[in-house]
């Protein structure tokens, strides 16, 4: 066994990896990192929209969610291990590693011949998208003092939410221009060029020690262990009810063999591992334990918003993709305006507390006017609640990282970075999750008889005659309203 204090001399043995940046190159690479983030992001939020045209091409409508599914298990699996990596690696190759991942995985998204291939592209995008995602945050607290970091973390959260929108604008306009492949063909070559200008761009300090050496520090019973749990748990979590009903022989003995994993997995982070992904000595900051609670809760909350408030305008109000994106807008413009201006106040306040409870209340406001929506519910009305929710989102998306980081040793700085981003990513997959089966359950409850099978698939609703057509968007609308009281009960 080994206690704190030799973890504590293994992670001071670390490379030191910061390189505080004059402002002109700050400028560069955070523009570098910026630009990158966006790219990922569009990708992440992009597939959505070209999923109805995918399924059919690929003759997959039965099992099409899997693309959404296989990208969040593999950038949530990933999650943990890249701040650690990038601590034994260096930031820089890590970072390079994830955009080469999202680029190839695009190109072959685009060739892909059939559902299995697209699948596990798709998979690979996922690795490559949380790493990004990780390692920009990372990179921008290497480079910009502590005082500084919430205005250029606050910054980077504006790309998130500008990815969020561009990607289904971008999406729908190959699906309805070209064909659903150009959209990945376009993001491939973006990738290349990102990825070259990090390359020649972006500060390096690779570790003093040989290949070898360091691959010998890596925590591999850690990363077998965490990566197991999760793949383990998230897969019937995600799956269950949709495509496996919950207590099938398999969904009961993943979900067990998975619990296992992640308590063996804490046992060896606690116990045994020299260099751990996730030091169980963080857990006793009780703010850290709050922050990451709450990041876990936020990404059950964001995630469910992201998928279910598009899907509510398009089915409740049978609106087109673009409409539908063009009114959700209103919430990530916001996000990203009030992103950047918590990242200002913080930095020149030096203060972050009473930024994320203003958050909370906004976002609290704004999800609780969600439940006035129904079926003729105004676009403009529909917007207000949008409005207030990204404003709430932006004072805490990423404030909460700067303060994680401020509560945290140098040589833990990395790793509070990337258990913050699994925290949230865990919490996306099983928020939709949860979501998805309060979905389809009012579906199956409140749709006619004749037409439950379609409580089985919410892309798209048949064409069919006034009488039955109002039946159904009923149905869809009281399911909406169900989703919105949970994600509601959530906050």
């Amino acid at each position: 066994m080994r206690g704190d204090l030799e973890t504590t001399r293994a992670e001071k043995a670390l490379h030191d990896q910061t390189d505080i940046l004059p402002l002109r190159k700050l400028l560069v690479v955070f523009a570098t990192l910026a630009v990158t983030l966006l790219v990922s992001f569009i990708d992440q939020n992009g597939i959505s929209v070209t999923l109805p045209t995918i399924a059919a091409d690929l003759d997959a409508e039965a099992t099409i969610s899997w693309a959404g599914t296989a990208s969040l298990v593999a950038n949530t699996t990933f999650q943990m291990l890249y701040g650690r990596f990038s601590d034994i690696f260096g930031r820089k190759a890590v970072f390079l590693t994830a955009v080469a991942l999202l680029s190839v995985a695009d190109l072959l998204c685009g060739l892909s011949r059939n559902a299995a291939m697209f699948y596990v592209f798709r998979a690979v995008a996922g690795i490559g998208g949380g790493g990004i995602s990780n390692l920009a945050m990372i990179i921008v607290s290497d480079v910009v003092t502590l005082e500084q970091r919430g205005k250029y973390q606050g910054i980077l959260g504006s790309m998130i939410g500008l990815g969020n929108v561009l990607g289904p604008f971008l999406a729908a306009a190959f699906v309805e221009r070209a064909t659903w492949r150009a959209f990945f063909w376009m993001l491939s070559p973006l990738g290349v060029i990102v990825g070259v200008i990090s390359y020649f761009l972006l500060p390096s300090k690779p570790p003093q020690d040989e290949f070898v050496e360091s691959v010998k520090k890596i925590d591999y019973a850690g990363s077998l262990t965490s990566s197991a749990g999760v793949i383990l748990l998230l897969i019937p979590i995600s799956g269950g009810g949709a495509y496996f009903p919950w207590n099938s022989a398999m969904v009961i003995s993943m979900l067990t063999i998975g619990a296992l994993a992640l308590v063996t997995f804490v046992i060896v982070e606690w116990k045994f591992a020299k260099l751990p992904m996730m030091p169980v000595p963080i857990f006793k900051n009780k703010v850290v334990v709050v922050l990451l609670t709450q990041s876990f809760l936020f990404g059950a909350v964001y995630q469910s918003y992201l998928y279910y408030v598009p899907l509510y305008l398009q089915n409740a109000h049978q609106y087109s993709v673009i409409q539908s994106a063009a009114i959700y807008v209103a919430l990530v413009v916001c996000q990203s305006v009030f992103s950047i201006i918590s990242g200002q106040y913080i930095s020149r306040v030096q203060r972050y507390g009473e930024v994320i409870w203003a958050g909370f209340g906004l976002w609290t406001l704004g999800a609780g006017l969600t439940l006035i929506y129904d079926r003729h519910t105004k676009p403009g009305v529909i917007v207000i609640p949008l409005l207030i929710i990204g404003i709430g989102v932006g004072f805490i998306f990423q404030p909460t990282l700067v303060a994680l980081q401020a509560h945290s040793i140098k040589s833990r700085r990395a790793v509070i970075t990337s258990n913050r981003n699994f925290f949230r990513c865990a919490g996306g997959a099983c928020g939709l999750a949860v979501s998805a089966a309060v979905l389809q359950a009012t579906l199956r409850a409140k749709l006619p008889p004749e037409f439950k099978d379609l409580a089985s698939s919410t892309y798209s609703i048949p064409e069919l005659n006034e009488q039955d057509m109002s039946a159904v968007l009923d149905a869809y609308m009281a399911a909406s309203r169900a989703t919105e009281v949970y994600i509601r009960s959530r906050m």
